[in-house]
């Protein structure tokens, strides 16, 4: 099952019992941002990357993928040129 990069936050966030407030301190962003990017109205910035991944005590690779050792044909289907889909 794919799950947004939103999503997998406020799945992670929850099974810390992160409040958004807690979260948004310790990145040093606003609660206000922690909910867009939950409700999948923007992405975090990509140097806050590192520090969400260590919060959580995630790789970077783990906070995108859907499931622990999945594989990349797994996650992502390719794409051949001059197709369309």
């Amino acid at each position: 099952m794919y799950l947004s990069l939103g999503r997998r936050i406020f799945e992670y966030r929850k099974t810390l019992g992160m409040t958004q407030e807690e979260l948004s301190q310790r990145l040093g962003v606003t609660p206000q941002a922690v909910s867009k990017w939950e409700n999948e109205v923007s992405c975090p910035d990509i140097m806050l990357l590192p520090d969400i991944a260590d919060i959580f005590e995630i790789t970077i690779d783990e906070l995108f993928r859907h499931e622990k050792g999945c594989k990349y044909e797994e996650t992502f289907k390719p794409y051949k040129l001059g197709s369309r889909r």
